[in-house]
């Protein structure tokens, strides 16, 4: 008796979220699409929104949330959740909080948070991006650059 096989296809995975399969990043993107539907995450590794060039939150090793808050919101929340400021490669990042991974399925706690996040996002300078492939502090060459004088 022959048995037929069927291929199972796994899920498509965009390029912006590789890693979903982790149970983390899937609350993080799930918080984001929630809160923050018009932001597109990014990241593949260490998921992250931004606006304009600056970062605003980050999903640090697909495992810590850090959110960037103005100052008295930051005093507000790290005093109301009892946490810090949030670390990475041993360097504290001043206006980041460490999110307690309980509040990441808080998505009515956090919803309020993300909002305050990009709206501080909104009144920061906007940072120049790279041309992707490009290297920071690598200027590309024009199309005149390239031609011989005669």
């Amino acid at each position: 008796m022959a048995v037929a096989r069927t291929k199972l296809k796994k899920p498509s995975v965009s390029a912006g979220s590789a890693a979903a399969s982790n149970a983390t990043v899937e609350m993080y993107d799930n918080l984001i699409s929630a809160a923050l539907p018009e932001i597109e995450r990014k990241g593949a590794h260490n998921p992250y929104t931004s606006l304009n060039g600056n970062m605003f939150t980050l999903l640090h090793q697909s495992k810590s949330l850090a959110i960037r808050l103005p100052e008295k919101a930051r005093e507000e929340f790290l005093k109301k959740h009892k946490t810090t400021l949030f670390s990475a490669y041993g360097a504290e990042m001043k206006e980041y909080v460490a999110v307690p991974d309980g509040l990441l399925n808080n998505t009515r706690e956090m919803k309020k948070y993300l909002q305050i996040s990009y709206d501080y996002a909104k009144t920061l300078r906007p940072k120049p991006t790279n041309p992707k492939g490009a290297k920071p502090g690598v200027k590309t060459k024009s199309a005149s650059a390239g031609k011989r004088k005669s």
